[in-house]
């Protein structure tokens, strides 16, 4: 007895040793845990733990000298499509895309000084098209049409795109597969597939990007885009 006594009483001392020595993946931070990351140098990830949310937790990161990741941005909570997520996604159908995309450039209605990225200012006249079957579908144009497509989103909307960063989704412009994903600034209510944010968060992050780090985002529940 008094053998099993000292064995107990040995675990109860190992066992809190062994668990503080050995966390639980779960408890990894975002950044060691998501697939996708490939060259990228910065690193912004919008996850939740439900495919039907409009809500999601965003943060970004950046790759050390070392090869080690820095936490730089949040976490923050970010809206998505109204419809949650989305693989794959479709043209009109309210989710966000689900994956591992490069940021490829910054626009807004308003002008932002010292950016790394080039800032496109936009006006009236610029819309990104999101008819299927034109053969400028997924990109950025300015009007008139002129028959080249029958319909473009305007990106002449003063508030959720007073500053914007363009995700590189869908870059092969396959038909129906999407268009238009951007990280812009919240309306305060679930997007039609981008990711917004309060501009008071956007802007530092448009500011932070920097394309000599193929920056990229991984959008995604958990469960989808880390590592199991």
């Amino acid at each position: 007895m008094r053998r099993v006594a000292r064995l107990l009483a040995a675990l109860s001392v190992a066992l809190p040793l062994l668990l503080v020595a050995a966390p639980a993946e779960a408890a990894l931070p975002m950044i060691h845990r998501v697939r996708g990351i490939e060259d990228a140098h910065q690193v912004i990830t919008v996850t939740n733990r439900s495919w039907s949310s409009t809500y999601a937790t965003l943060q970004a990161w950046e790759r050390r000298g070392d090869g080690t990741w820095r936490s730089v941005y949040g976490p923050w909570t970010a809206r998505v499509g109204r419809n949650g997520f989305g693989q794959p996604k479709y043209e009109g159908d309210g989710q966000t895309p689900v994956g591992t995309y490069l940021m490829t450039g910054l626009f807004g209605t308003r002008a932002l000084s010292y950016t790394r990225f080039r800032y496109t200012v936009v006006g009236r006249d610029d819309v990104w098209v999101d008819d299927s079957g034109s053969a400028y579908y997924n990109t950025h144009q300015r009007l008139p049409a002129d028959g080249r497509w029958r319909s473009a989103e305007s990106l002449y909307q003063p508030v959720p795109y007073a500053h914007a960063a363009i995700v590189g989704y869908n870059p092969h412009r396959w038909a129906g597969r999407g268009s238009a994903i951007f990280l812009h600034v919240t309306t305060g209510s679930a997007t039609a597939g981008c990711v917004s944010l309060p501009a008071s968060q956007v802007v530092p992050l448009l500011r932070w990007l920097n394309p000599s780090k193929r920056p990229r985002i991984i959008m995604g529940p958990e469960a989808a885009v880390t590592y199991r």
